[in-house]
């Protein structure tokens, strides 16, 4: 939930302040404080790679070969390449600068522009839905903190002096060359990354002052996308971590491990939500599942009673969800919107379609009793918080597609376009 109200009617021509074309590609949605807005995004260099050599078979004597084989001096193609599958493995083995850029709330134009690193990514992302900027950026007020995943993680302050930056030293490899994406979580002095791929996946902690690595743990899970979440329980600081396999919670201090709950499905990328000692998680592809788990116990808690209930309809894959005054609300990638009790996790309404059918990428985002639905198709619909569906309002954007979600801050809304970043309302 946002703090203050937002626009609920605008369009090409009305109440948009003013709108910014950004270069490249990326999907992370952009972060505010005070009169500067940031963002990152993706540039091809224009640099072709090299080709890489194809062996070939040595010659041989007459009469040598077996039937079927090549003839001397032929290509024998290479079974190195890591392929995509559908829809993955986009713009991979291309150079980029990885870019950070500050824009001037009050005009929409560029204040400073940084090039945190130029590379070639080792592979690629899904082709609509994926970028090599999709790692929200967050900020203390005093530092902005960004992750580029396999590129690195950078600090700067809001004038844009790099601090430090952090080598990993990893290649993420995802699952079907969907592409990296999780973003980082901010608390007190530290930074808390998700690094969970096909091989080799931990989670780490980094020194927000320096970009020291703190602790770091190992995790048997495969590739997924969901932000952590740092919560305080019964004086305890922990971090919460979605996962296939099971969800975890670290100790922030240490990093031990405090709990874990199987019972998620594959792909998961819905971050957690929190209230009143319940934790809230969800995953939307394969066996899809919407967990309540209530804090308290330490160990495994699959299959007990901390398990206070779960759903498996109506689910999001992609979309985070908003809670707000005891109630759940969800919205499916194909537009179902439901409202879930907390305690009880029956529904107040359950798969309600809107009113025409929609696609969506974008998380939901709340404020002042409204929940905004930033669309693929260029709509964004408000609805009213509440036990009962009502649309208040739906507004396009012409040939505009929302991958990154909604931000609202004082009374103006930012929408994030695949090239264009809006600013709505406001004086």
């Amino acid at each position: 939930m946002a703090r203050g109200d937002a626009p609920t009617a605008w369009s090409d021509t009305k109440s948009i302040k003013w709108k910014t074309e950004i270069p490249g590609r990326g999907f992370s949605t952009p972060v505010i404080w005070g009169d500067k807005v940031f963002l990152t995004t993706a540039v091809q260099t224009g640099k072709t790679p090299e080709p890489t050599p194809t062996p070939t078979r040595p010659p041989q004597h007459a009469g040598t070969q077996p039937p079927g084989a090549p003839t001397a001096g032929a290509q024998i193609p290479s079974r190195g390449g890591r392929q995509g599958g559908p829809g993955g493995g986009a713009g991979g083995q291309i150079e980029h600068k990885f870019l950070v850029i500050c824009l001037d709330r009050r005009t929409g134009k560029v204040s400073w522009q940084k090039t945190a690193r130029v590379a070639t990514p080792h592979e690629g992302y899904h082709r609509t839905y994926g970028s090599f900027a999709s790692n929200s950026p967050i900020t203390d007020g005093k530092h902005l903190y960004v992750s580029f995943g396999s590129r690195g993680v950078y600090c700067y302050d809001l004038n844009g002096k790099l601090v430090w930056e952090k080598d990993l030293g990893v290649q993420m490899r995802i699952r079907l060359q969907f592409g990296e994406g999780s973003a980082p979580a901010l608390d007190q002095d530290r930074i808390f990354l998700t690094f969970d791929q096909e091989a080799g996946s931990f989670f780490v902690v980094l020194d927000k002052r320096t970009g020291k690595e703190l602790w770091r743990a190992e995790r048997d899970e495969p590739s997924s996308w969901s932000t952590p979440l740092v919560i305080e329980h019964a004086g305890r600081s922990q971090v919460v971590v979605s996962a296939s396999r099971k969800v975890r919670s670290y100790d922030v201090e240490t990093g031990k491990l405090i709990w874990e709950c199987a019972g998620l499905g594959s792909n998961v990328i819905p971050a957690p939500v929190y209230q009143d000692g319940v934790v809230f998680v969800m995953s939307g592809h394969r066996d899809p599942k919407l967990m309540a788990i209530k804090l308290g116990k330490e160990g495994d808690l699959s299959g007990t009673d901390a398990v206070l209930w779960s759903q498996t309809r109506g689910l999001s894959y992609t979309l985070s969800p908003v809670l707000h005054e005891g109630k759940l609300y969800v919205v499916t990638d194909s537009g179902q919107v439901s409202s879930f009790n907390v305690t009880t996790g029956e529904p107040y309404y359950h798969q309600v379609r809107l009113p025409r059918a929609y696609n969506f990428k974008a998380s939901p985002v709340g404020a002042n009793g409204k929940l905004y639905l930033a669309s693929e198709e260029g709509d964004v619909i408000v609805l009213k918080l509440g036990e009962k569906f009502e649309v208040v309002a739906t507004n396009t954007l012409e040939d505009q597609m929302f991958i990154a979600s909604p931000l609202i801050a004082d009374g103006q809304l930012f929408l994030r376009s695949q090239n264009w970043l809006y600013c709505i309302g406001g004086s």
